[in-house]
C-alpha cells in the first residue's frame, strides 16, 4: 500500500503554524485539532515540524516559557518526509528508525498531507486483514476460478 491511499482515505488536511507564532498558540492550536505535530510552514515552504516531544523536551524540562518562546526557537528544522509513491512499510521503517510519530508527504516541492504511526498502523492492519481473508478464502476453497 503507498502513502496516497492513505491520504485519499483521511485526507490531506495540513496543519500548521509559523516560524515566529509563539510555542504557547502552536500547542494551543495542537490541542483544539487533536494532533500530537503541526508543521512549521513559511509563506508555502516547509522549514520544520513542531510536536509534542519538543514542548517536553526544549521548553518544559529546559525551564522555558511557552508564551515568550517562538516556534522557530525549538522546532525540528531537519524534517524526514516521504513522497505519495513511498509504501506504508517504508513509512513505518523511517518512523521506527528515526523515532518519530508524523511523516509530511511532499510532492514537487509542496506539501501533500501528514501521515501519522496511527495511520501507518491503521493501513498495516487492513492490509493483513486482506491477507488473511484471501488465505481463509483459498484454505475452504472459495478462490475465484
Amino acid at each position: 500500500m503507498q502513502v496516497n491511499k492513505i491520504l485519499n482515505t483521511k485526507g490531506n488536511d495540513v496543519y500548521y503554524t509559523h516560524p515566529e507564532e509563539t510555542v504557547y498558540n502552536a500547542i494551543f492550536k495542537m490541542s483544539e485539532l487533536k494532533v500530537g505535530a503541526l508543521l512549521v510552514m513559511k509563506r508555502s515552504e516547509l522549514v520544520g515540524i513542531i510536536s509534542e516531544r519538543d514542548y517536553r523536551n526544549k521548553i518544559i524540562l529546559k525551564g522555558r516559557t511557552s508564551k515568550t518562546t517562538e516556534v522557530q526557537e525549538i522546532m525540528t528544522s531537519d524534517v524526514i518526509t516521504v513522497s505519495p509513491n513511498d509504501t506504508v512499510n517504508t513509512c513505518m521503517q523511517i518512523m521506527t528508525d528515526q523515532k518519530i510519530r508524523h511523516l509530511p508527504v511532499v510532492e514537487g516541492g509542496g506539501v501533500y498531507g501528514v501521515i501519522s504511526i496511527g495511520d501507518v498502523v491503521k493501513a498495516v492492519i487492513e492490509q493483513q486483514q486482506v491477507e488473511i481473508d484471501s488465505l481463509r478464502g483459498y484454505i475452504k476453497g472459495g478462490y475465484p476460478a
